[in-house]
C-alpha cells in the first residue's frame, strides 16, 4: 500500500512537471522573410516541402531532434512568406532570434475585432440612379475585382453574396472553397471562396471539435465588413424597418472571399498573429486583389506585427491592403495598422440619423436609437440608475446598469438613465429590463461628447449627448418625479452637419514612426447597416433571441470596408496602378469639409486634425480622376525600413541581393502623400516625386501654413506631359516655435483638379 502510494506521487509529480513544462510554452511566430526561389525544374508542391523541411532543420537544430520540432511546428508559411508558428519557451525563442537567417522571433498576440445610405452620402448615387459622372458606372461597379476579407468568417446564405446575373469565376482564381467538414456551407460565382485559420487560435484554448472546422460566421463581424466592401444589391434591405433601402458594397459586382481569423476571444484576443500569417499567405497565392481588414492591436515594432508583415508581403505582390485604424480614440497616439504600406482608415459619420426622442415636462432631446419596440402613449417616470442601486452593488456598476446591478422595487415600470461605458450599450438596456424597467436613455460620459450610436435595443431606448444627458439629469436633481416618454425612432436623411468624426476612432500621432502620418483617410463607420449572420442577434449578446438579414453596426471595422470598395472600383477601373498609387489617388482628393462647408468637426463639435481623420473623407468620384500621385514600390519601402533602423541582415531576408543605400534615405524624403515633420529644430527640406495620371497640364502649389511655420515649395508650378514625372522640394522653416503640433497643407492644382497634401509639424522643445 505504501509502495503503491509512493509510486503514484512519483507520477504525478512527474506529469506535474510535465504539465508545467507545457504551459510555459506559448505560440511564437519565427518569421524568416521572402520563400527561396522555385528551383530549377521544381512544382509549387515540392517547394512547399522544401521550405516545410528547412524549418524542421532550422527549430531542429535548437530543440535537438527533427521530431521535436515536427511536433512544436503548427504552420509553415511557404508561399509568398517565409516563417513558421510554433509552442516555444522563452529560452527556445530567444536562441533561435540569434541565428542570422531569422528576421525576427515574436508571440502570436491576439487582435482585437475593430449599407443603405452611406454610397449615396459618398455622392456614387442619387436618388437611386447612377450618373456618368459616379465611380461605379466608370468603374462597372468594381466588376470581377477579387476582395479578399480576414474577418469571422461570412453567411453564404445572405441575399448580399446571391450571384444572379453573374459570369464565369475569373481565370486568376486559385482559391478554394473550404467545406470539407461543414457541407451546409457553399461558395458561388460571387462568393467565389472560403478559408479557415484556427491552428493559432487551437494553440492557446486546445483540441477544437468540428464546429472550428468551418469559415461560416457565427459572430456577423465578417458578413457585415465582407458586404459592405463587395456585395451584391440587395432591394428592401432594413433593420426593423429602419434605413430601408437598396443594400450594395463599395464594389457591388466584384468577387468576394472569407478567410476566417477571428474566433471567440481568449487570452485578450481574437484573432491571432499565426492565424492572420496563414490567412495572407493564402490570400496571395489565391490570387486576391485587395484584402480588407477590420481587426487590429496596439501598435508595435513591425517584425513583431502579424498584420504588419502579411500586408507587406501582399502588397509587394501588388495586393491592395486597407486595414481599421482602430477603436481606442479619442485618446492621442492610439492608431494603429501603422506600417506606411498599409491604407490605415479612422471612423466618422453619415447624413443619416435614427431620432428617437426622450421628453418630460416642456422639453424633448433628440437621440438616436434602432429599437425594435416602442412604449404606448403616455407618461412614466424617469428616474436615474444609481438612485435604484442594488443592495449589493456599486454605485458605479449601477451608474453604468451592469446586469444585476438595479433594484428591481425601484426600476419597476420606469424609464432607467445609463451611462455609457465599460459594458455594451445594449446590455444597459437589458439590465434595466432584467430589472422591470420599460425604457432606457443612454447618456454619453465627457470624453465621447455627440457621438451618439443607433443601436437595436432590446426595449424602448433613445442614446443622447454629454450636454443633453447634462441637461435631463439637472432636471431630475430638481424635481422629485419626473414623467416622460421615449419615441418610436424615425429614418432622417441629410443631416448636419456630416461628416464628423466619431470619438471612438483612433486617433494619431503614429507612436512607431512618427514622421509618417495615420490614420490616412476618414470614412463612414457609423450605423452602417450591411448584411448579417442567421446565427446571432443583432447585438451578439445571449439574452437577445432576434434574427435579421441586416444590422447596423458601428465602428472602424465598418470604415475599413467602405475604403475597400472604393479601392475595389480604383483596381477595376486602373488594374495597372499600385497600392501606393490608388492610396495616393483617394487621399489627395479627400476632403476636410463637411456637408455645411466647415471644417470637419470632432464628437465634440470642435475642429477635427489630421490626427483624426488623415487627409480627410474620402471622395471616391474625384479619386478617380486625381491629376497627380505620389507612388511608392517594394523598394521603397525596404529603402524605408533601412532608414529607420533595420538591419541589412534583416533587409536582406526580403528580396535577394537587395542592399540598405548608403548612406540611408532621409524618412522626410519617403513618398508619402502627406507631410510629418517631427522635432523641427530651424529649418528642412524634404523632396516628394509626382506623376501624372491625366492630361498634359500645368499645376501650381498652394500652400496652408501651419501656425509659426513659413513653407517655400520649389518650383511652385509643374509643367507636365501625359505620363510624366516631376520632382520638388519643400522646406519648413520654424518661425515661432510651438509646444504643440500644428497644421496645415499643400495642394497642387490645375483648372480642374486640386492634389491636397496634409501638412503636420512639430517643433523641437
Amino acid at each position: 500500500m505504501g509502495y503503491s502510494f509512493v509510486l503514484l506521487a512519483l507520477l504525478s509529480f512527474i506529469l506535474l512537471k510535465e504539465n508545467a513544462t507545457a504551459d510555459d510554452k506559448v505560440p511564437y511566430i519565427v518569421y524568416l522573410g521572402e520563400p527561396p526561389s522555385l528551383l530549377f525544374g521544381s512544382n509549387q508542391t515540392t517547394q512547399h516541402l522544401r521550405v516545410v523541411n528547412s524549418h524542421f532543420e532550422l527549430l531542429g537544430s535548437i530543440l535537438g531532434t527533427r521530431k521535436a520540432a515536427k511536433d512544436a511546428i503548427f504552420y509553415s508559411y511557404t508561399q509568398n512568406i517565409n516563417g513558421f508558428a510554433a509552442k516555444l519557451d522563452k529560452e527556445t525563442a530567444d536562441k533561435i532570434s540569434k541565428l542570422q537567417e531569422v528576421v525576427s522571433v515574436f508571440p502570436s498576440r491576439g487582435y482585437k475585432l475593430h449599407t443603405t445610405r452611406s454610397w449615396q452620402f459618398l455622392g456614387l448615387e442619387t436618388d437611386g440612379t447612377f450618373g456618368s459622372n459616379s465611380l461605379w458606372s466608370k468603374a462597372q461597379y468594381g466588376k470581377d475585382t477579387i476582395i479578399g476579407n480576414l474577418d469571422t468568417g461570412v453567411w453564404p446564405e445572405s441575399d448580399s453574396f446571391a450571384d444572379n446575373g453573374m459570369g464565369d469565376i475569373p481565370s486568376a482564381w486559385k482559391g478554394i472553397c473550404q467545406n470539407d467538414v461543414d457541407t451546409t456551407f457553399t461558395c458561388n460565382k460571387k462568393l467565389i471562396g472560403a478559408r479557415y485559420f484556427n491552428k493559432g487560435y487551437e494553440a492557446y484554448v486546445g483540441k477544437l471539435n468540428s464546429s472550428y472546422m468551418t469559415p461560416r460566421d457565427n459572430d456577423g463581424h465578417g458578413t457585415h465588413t465582407l458586404s459592405t466592401a463587395g456585395g451584391a444589391f440587395v432591394a428592401n434591405a432594413s433593420l426593423f424597418g429602419h434605413g430601408n433601402g437598396t443594400a450594395k458594397g463599395g464594389s457591388p459586382k466584384a468577387r468576394v472571399a472569407a478567410y476566417k481569423v477571428c474566433w471567440p476571444p481568449v487570452n485578450g484576443g481574437e484573432c491571432f498573429d499565426s492565424d492572420i500569417l496563414a490567412a495572407f499567405d493564402a490570400a496571395i497565392a489565391d490570387g486576391v486583389d485587395v484584402i480588407s481588414m477590420s481587426v487590429g492591436g496596439d501598435p508595435v515594432d513591425y517584425f513583431n506585427d502579424g498584420i504588419a508583415i502579411g500586408s507587406f508581403h501582399a502588397v509587394k505582390s501588388g495586393i491592395k491592403v486597407i486595414c481599421s485604424a482602430g477603436n481606442s480614440g479619442p485618446t492621442a497616439g492610439s492608431v494603429s495598422n501603422v506600417a506606411p504600406w498599409i491604407f490605415t482608415v479612422g471612423a466618422s459619420t453619415m447624413d443619416r440619423e435614427f431620432p428617437a426622442y426622450v421628453y418630460y415636462g416642456s422639453t424633448n432631446l433628440k437621440g438616436q436609437s434602432l429599437s425594435s419596440t416602442a412604449l404606448t402613449v403616455g407618461k412614466y417616470p424617469i428616474i436615474i440608475s444609481t438612485d435604484a442601486k442594488a443592495e449589493n452593488s456599486t454605485a458605479q456598476d449601477a451608474q453604468l446598469c451592469i446586469i444585476g446591478s438595479l433594484d428591481p422595487a425601484k426600476v419597476n415600470g420606469s424609464i432607467v438613465i445609463c451611462t455609457r461605458g465599460s459594458n455594451a450599450r445594449v446590455a444597459k438596456g437589458e439590465a434595466v429590463l432584467q430589472a422591470g424597467g420599460v425604457g432606457m436613455v443612454l447618456i454619453n460620459s465627457a470624453s465621447t461628447g455627440n457621438e451618439i450610436i443607433a443601436d437595436a435595443h432590446v426595449l424602448p431606448a433613445t442614446h443622447i449627448t454629454y450636454s443633453d444627458g447634462q441637461t435631463l439629469l439637472s432636471y431630475l436633481k430638481s424635481n422629485s418625479i419626473v414623467l416622460g416618454n421615449v419615441t418610436k425612432p424615425e429614418t432622417v436623411l441629410n443631416t448636419k452637419p456630416a461628416p464628423f468624426m466619431a470619438a471612438f476612432s483612433s486617433q494619431g500621432p503614429n507612436t512607431i514612426t512618427p514622421g509618417i502620418l495615420k490614420p490616412d483617410i476618414t470614412a463612414p463607420g457609423v450605423s452602417v447597416i450591411a448584411a448579417y449572420t442567421g446565427a446571432t442577434s443583432p447585438t451578439g449578446l445571449d439574452f437577445d433571441t432576434r434574427r435579421v438579414k441586416f444590422n447596423s453596426e458601428s465602428g472602424t471595422s465598418m470604415s475599413c470596408p467602405h475604403t475597400s470598395g472604393i479601392v475595389g472600383l480604383l483596381h477595376t477601373l486602373y488594374p495597372d496602378w499600385s497600392p501606393a498609387a490608388i492610396r495616393s489617388a483617394i487621399m489627395t482628393t479627400a476632403s476636410i469639409s463637411d456637408n455645411q462647408g466647415q471644417k470637419i468637426l470632432n464628437s465634440s463639435f470642435v475642429t477635427a486634425t489630421p490626427f483624426s481623420y488623415g487627409s480627410g473623407h474620402f471622395n471616391p468620384n474625384a479619386a478617380a480622376d486625381p491629376g497627380l500621385i505620389y507612388d511608392l514600390n517594394a523598394t521603397d519601402y525596404l529603402n524605408f525600413l533601412c532608414s529607420i533602423g533595420y538591419t541589412p541582415n534583416q533587409m536582406g531576408s526580403f528580396q535577394p541581393g537587395y542592399k540598405c543605400p548608403s548612406p540611408p534615405i532621409n524618412i522626410y524624403d519617403f513618398n508619402y502623400p502627406s507631410f510629418t515633420i517631427y522635432n523641427l529644430t530651424s529649418s528642412i527640406t524634404v523632396t516628394r516625386t509626382v506623376k501624372n495620371v491625366g492630361p498634359a497640364g500645368t499645376y501650381t502649389a498652394k500652400v496652408e501654413e501651419p501656425k509659426g511655420i513659413s513653407i517655400k515649395v520649389d518650383p511652385n508650378s509643374l509643367n507636365f506631359g501625359a505620363g510624366e514625372e516631376k520632382t520638388f522640394k519643400v522646406t519648413f522653416n520654424v518661425s515661432t516655435p510651438s509646444s504643440d503640433y500644428v497644421f496645415g497643407s499643400i495642394t497642387w492644382s490645375d483648372a480642374n483638379r486640386k492634389v491636397r497634401s496634409p501638412v503636420v509639424v512639430l517643433t523641437s522643445s
